[in-house]
């Protein structure tokens, strides 16, 4: 779980590795700990750092102290890297892929924990050789600074590049991507526990227009037709009627 270190800044850190070694000495073994930790902002800044301590409250805090003074900028379009790129460090090397928006990082969890640190959300990547953390992380750090954008190699020719494919590529998966102006309002659940039946057959206690329940009152008459008498109400005369 990342944590955060600067909410002004928006830096924040995420361990990747606590290495535990030991030393055997006349009283028993002693043990000391290094944390591998990754720091940025996820706007294009990235670093890492690696502390050693007694405690590894201790050597994570100094790995987070290194790796904010180790902190470089990335150069990226969009929300991939300008173009491929293969570090090397060691027997590790990386190679990363930019890819159309949608993707989404493709790597394992020691790149995967880089690119997201430096805000790069669309990326493919494949490791050779030793899967070291340590080794992998530097050679993606190598890899990283070989990161240069269109404006600033064209800058350097003195001539105009145009347009890379990198950039083609990212505006037809644009054309794809789903539009997120549209504001839909969200509905909330209605409530519907205690609302008795209205009309109908008649439910349980029945109703005026249901057709009587285990205590429903009598059905209605009919129009038109003849209504009987109350108790105690004597019957209307013919001669009345006339």
């Amino acid at each position: 779980m990342p944590e955060i270190l600067d909410e002004s800044s928006h830096i924040e850190s995420t361990t990747l590795a606590v290495d535990r070694t030991s030393t055997t000495v006349k009283g028993g073994r002693r043990f000391s700990f290094g944390a591998l930790v990754i720091v940025g902002d996820r706007r294009g800044k990235v670093g890492f750092g690696y502390g050693k301590s007694n405690e590894v409250p201790a050597a994570v805090e100094k790995a987070q102290k290194y790796a904010r003074k180790a902190m470089v900028e990335i150069p990226m379009v969009g929300t991939t890297i300008p173009h491929e790129v293969q570090g090397k460090f060691a027997a590790s090397q990386v190679r990363l892929i930019p890819a159309s928006p949608g993707t989404g990082v493709v790597a394992g969890g020691t790149v995967r924990a880089i690119l997201e640190m430096a805000g790069v959300t669309d990326c493919l990547t494949k490791c050779f050789g030793s899967t070291n953390k340590r080794n992998s992380v530097k050679a993606v750090f190598d890899g990283l600074e070989q990161l240069r954008v269109a404006a600033d190699v064209a800058s350097l020719r003195r001539q105009d590049l145009g347009q890379t494919d990198i950039e083609v590529k990212i505006e037809r998966g644009k054309r794809f991507m789903p539009s997120t102006n549209v504001k839909r309002e969200k509905k909330g659940p209605v409530n519907t526990v205690g609302q008795e039946r209205r009309g109908g057959r008649g439910g349980r206690r029945g109703g005026p227009g249901g057709g009587g329940g285990r205590r429903g009152g009598a059905p209605q008459a009919a129009e038109g037709a003849p209504q009987a008498p109350a108790e105690g109400a004597t019957p209307p005369s013919s001669e009345s009627q006339s």
